[in-house]
């Protein structure tokens, strides 16, 4: 049997570690992982490339039409560019030894709009729908809409109509609402919303992931599928700006996989974006991001997509997230999410032992996010550069809340991965972040302790009371020469923090006001929380008095910047 697919498949898993096809870390490191898993030997490897297998899904799609545009017009068939025979190939192509199912169970994919992505997804359901061998197989289209769960189902649903010898000859009744299989009671169809349990899915496919708030539908379905097989749950989806959703949390997952942090040999994932080192604004990096630049995207419509966002402030993050696949949260987010992830280490307090350092405290409320920063400044060649450290405090009636409470979920989250702590009771207990600074403060001094006014003065007294150093800071516009020196700390490489996601996702919440060349940090809505922010900014700005370093807002009068 000849493998065209295959073939194909694995040149363009060489010409990407290559470099002859451009493409950004995580693209090249699933190639890699592909090209090393083929050469793997011996019995403690359980897997195999099945190259029948993966050829035979490839001719599958490609006897399919298309449904939309100038292709389904002229009634063309799909013909699967390099790229998605990659994709097809190795989620259905490796198997285990044992017994020849499936390896991947579960499939992230994460490609920017216009590349091809409900098509290729439409392929999938078909492929488990009726001709993976599953009896009685249930394929569910998930999204948070009706309108999204169709963007799936629809184009499956046509391509079965227009195809008659599938239909013949797999069995397949067309309804309104779903695909049917009477012989062994196989279905495919959309599913809306948050599920309940009862399902068993053998494949379940989650288009746009980027827009839930929960994993509801995602927990559902990949623990209804105890009793398939070769169960398949496959995310296909852009980048979004919700990074405390469940999207981003698996984006990190298959990030940490493809770097080899968190193996999981059930896992495949592919990310098509750009590097944090690449300029957004470079046509080149277009082609990058775009694997089916030239085919379902042109070049034309993106190049004029590109000059528009630069041109017009106010669009960049939607064209960033939509076109480049690259996470902004904030849609006029103050800082570059990319380069504020790449500023994180592995570090520890105790290392600190000796070097100067400033606390933050930004109280909130007592029913609200509370946060404590310590940073640390060392003087390195000639520069400052600046180690954060965040603990966070929530209440865990709050965390649990199901009223208004956007950000349970992510909460709850953030407590099990000990990056939130949850404070017993209704409120917290300002006490016991008084007995945390305190603890910290036995191997770590700080020089001052930061505080706002409106909220910690009593706590900041009773700091005073036990010896600490403690210090007013303005808020708003004062804040702005520490802003200005973190966005460069952050922009040379001398900002450094510890990988905290509560952190990460208030950095990305801050969004800014300016108002005579002078910052001031806001936050979009009230669920968009900023506190560890202004606990850093508010460390920052001692941390840059102490080197004499003049704040002119220091003692700013509101009105003089009217």
């Amino acid at each position: 049997m000849a493998y065209p697919h295959v073939n194909a498949a694995n040149k363009y898993a060489r010409d990407v570690v290559s470099g002859r096809i451009p493409a950004c870390k995580w693209v090249k490191l699933a190639c890699q992982r592909h090209l090393d898993d083929l050469n793997k030997k011996g019995n403690d490897w359980l897997y195999r490339f099945d190259k029948d297998k993966a050829e035979n899904v490839c001719n599958f799609i490609e006897l399919l039409p298309h449904v939309k545009a100038k292709w389904g017009q002229r009634k063309e068939l799909i013909s699967l560019e390099p790229w998605q025979a990659f994709n097809f190939c190795c989620v259905f192509g490796w198997v285990r030894k044992k017994d020849g199912h499936r390896r991947f169970r579960e499939v992230y994919n994460a490609i920017p709009r216009k590349n091809g992505k409900s098509v290729m997804a439409a392929g999938v359901a078909l492929v488990c729908f009726a001709a993976d061998g599953e009896y009685g197989a249930e394929v569910y289209s998930g999204a948070t809409t009706e309108k999204q769960a169709w963007e799936v189902f629809s184009p499956a649903k046509k391509m079965v109509q227009k195809t008659p010898e599938l239909r013949e000859e797999a069995g397949i009744e067309v309804n309104a609402k779903n695909l049917a299989i009477l012989e062994d009671g196989s279905k495919l169809e959309p599913l809306i919303g948050d599920p309940g349990d009862g399902s068993s899915p053998s494949c379940a496919l989650i288009d746009e992931y980027h827009e839930h708030k929960t994993s509801n539908l995602y927990d559902t379905m990949r623990t209804g599928m105890g009793a398939r097989s070769q169960p398949l749950l496959y995310i296909i989806t852009t980048a979004g700006f919700n990074i405390s959703g469940p999207c981003f949390e698996k984006q990190k997952e298959v990030e940490a996989m493809l770097e080899g942090t968190l193996p999981n040999e059930e896992l495949f994932g592919i990310i098509y974006t750009i590097d944090p080192e690449d300029d957004w604004t470079d046509p080149a990096s277009l082609r990058k991001a775009n694997p089916n630049m030239g085919v379902s995207v042109s070049e034309d419509f993106l190049l004029s997509e590109l000059q528009n966002a630069i041109n017009i402030t106010s669009r960049q993050n939607k064209f960033k997230t939509k076109h480049l696949n690259i996470w902004c949260n904030a849609k006029d987010a103050w800082l570059n999410l990319q380069q504020w992830e790449k500023c994180g280490r592995k570090m520890s307090i105790e290392d600190f032992r000796g070097v100067d350092c400033w606390d933050g405290l930004d109280l909130a409320s007592r029913l609200d996010i509370c946060s404590h920063v310590k940073l640390f400044k060392k003087h390195i060649d000639g520069k400052d550069h600046y180690y954060c450290f965040g603990r966070h405090y929530l209440p865990e009636n709050t965390i649990n809340a199901s009223d208004n409470n956007k950000n349970r979920d992510a909460y709850q989250n953030w407590v099990n991965m000990c990056a939130l702590t949850a404070t017993d009771g209704d409120e917290i207990d300002f006490n016991q972040i008084k007995d945390e600074v305190l603890e910290q403060a036995e191997d770590c001094p700080p020089n001052e302790i930061a505080y706002d006014q409106w909220r910690a003065t009593q706590l900041a007294h009773q700091l005073e009371e036990e010896g600490a150093s403690t210090i007013e800071v303005k808020q708003g516009y004062a804040l702005s020469p520490a802003m200005r020196e973190l966005e460069a700390a952050i922009q040379s490489g001398r900002f450094h923090h510890d990988g905290n996601p509560v952190m990460t996702w208030m950095a990305s919440n801050v969004v800014t006001r300016e108002l005579k060349g002078n910052l001031c940090p806001m936050k979009e809505s009230n669920d968009r929380k900023i506190d560890g922010m202004v606990a850093l900014l508010m460390a920052m700005d001692r941390a840059m008095s102490s080197q004499g370093e003049y704040n002119p807002l220091a003692d700013y009068d509101p009105a003089d910047l009217a």
